[in-house]
């Protein structure tokens, strides 16, 4: 089970929050997608993703050549309430993010 110090720690560094609140807003997203909106390097933003999804927050699929992220399911329900009040009451926080990723092209689709 998660403990709330664990669930913070994870979220304490800057890329590691921008990342969770994104998945959260888009419900799911590429590790390309997350490098393009964080403006970070590929292996910074999947070392990121493998501690996010080591501690369960975020569960990954494959398709094809890209890996998508998305909320863990099982994330017990406080943890999903911070997030999202966290992202409805910190817009500004993700803006420049989310509008390099709306400008992003050659986004993977989503099949599933």
């Amino acid at each position: 089970m998660l403990t709330a110090v664990e669930f913070y720690k994870a979220l304490a560094d800057d890329t590691r929050l921008q990342a969770m609140l994104l998945v959260v807003a888009e419900q799911e997203l590429c590790v390309c997608e997350l490098v393009e909106a964080l403006q970070c390097s590929q292996p910074k933003i999947s070392r990121h993703l493998a501690l996010l999804k080591q501690q369960n927050l975020l569960v990954d699929r494959k398709q094809k050549q890209w890996v998508f992220y998305r909320l863990n399911p099982a994330l017990p329900q406080w943890c999903q309430h911070v997030l999202e009040t966290s992202l409805q009451h910190n817009q500004d926080y993700l803006s420049d993010a989310g509008q390099r990723l709306s400008l992003m092209q050659n986004r993977p689709d989503k099949c599933c």
